[in-house]
């Protein structure tokens, strides 16, 4: 993976935001390879294809890409509130691409990497609607809470310069595919609950650990009334997927 971007292909365009676009998706098509097959590129569609700017020749699994000058923090903005909603809903997100590139150098510094179906609904933030004198007036935005995708999902291809070899990128993206066989209607359930037992950052932990994550859940599942069912259920779940085992009663161990 080639870090150095060629700034030529900004030329003819007045907008900032437009050469940068052009720039990190040309530069994206030239080093891109598909993390769930062995094809070693993917095909850069043509601009306005609705959610992705990439799909890959072999698999015909989409990307999209997101690029920005700033830090990749916590809250990263995207498109449509609606439109991503939908695309969790029915299983047809992309896979993405967080890239943050250095403008002085044109050149990527960091570029994440998070499954198609590593996005929970309670990663999608909805934003106010624009207001009745822009030029999309009451347009509903969203932004992408990173914080809420288990650590597991988030694949850092580069970090600081750093290129992860292409080997253990495929070999992260197997290691969470078993959640893309768990049903789109359930699936925010269990990365929801894996991103809390991630966070209680111990290799062995109990249900009842587990069960301190109860309030949170009732706030990203108003709807169930029976939480601390469903996140014994979803441990059981994460068992299932290999992502724990369960060496003893009440008692989980991280894989």
């Amino acid at each position: 993976m080639n870090l150095s971007m060629t700034s030529d292909r900004a030329t003819g365009y007045k907008s900032g935001s437009q050469s940068a676009r052009v720039v990190t998706e040309a530069w994206g098509a030239d080093n891109f390879y598909c993390l769930n097959c062995s094809s070693p590129e993917l095909d850069w569609l043509k601009a306005g294809t609705k959610i992705s700017d990439y799909q890959c020749p072999k698999c015909d699994l989409w990307y999209q890409l997101k690029s920005q000058r700033a830090a990749i923090r916590s809250s990263v903005p995207d498109g449509a509130y609606g439109t991503m909603m939908d695309a969790i809903r029915h299983d047809d997100t992309p896979n993405f691409y967080f890239m943050q590139y250095d403008l002085a150098t044109w050149s990527v510094r960091n570029l994440l990497l998070v499954p198609h179906f590593a996005f929970p609904p309670s990663a999608i933030i909805k934003r106010r609607p624009l207001s009745p004198k822009a030029r999309r007036a009451g347009w509903v935005g969203c932004n992408i809470a990173l914080g809420q995708i288990p650590a597991d999902a988030r694949i850092a291809l580069v970090a600081e310069t750093k290129v992860m070899s292409v080997k253990e990128a495929r070999e992260r993206y197997r290691r969470v595919k078993p959640l893309e066989q768990i049903k789109a209607k359930d699936r925010g359930w269990t990365l929801d609950v894996l991103n809390a037992v991630r966070r209680l950052g111990k290799k062995e932990f109990t249900t009842s650990d587990a069960y301190a994550f109860a309030r949170e859940m009732e706030e990203l599942h108003p709807d169930n009334r029976h939480v601390k069912d469903k996140i014994r259920q979803q441990l059981q779940v994460l068992r299932d997927t290999g992502f724990l085992s369960h060496p003893d009663r009440g008692v989980w161990t991280v894989r």
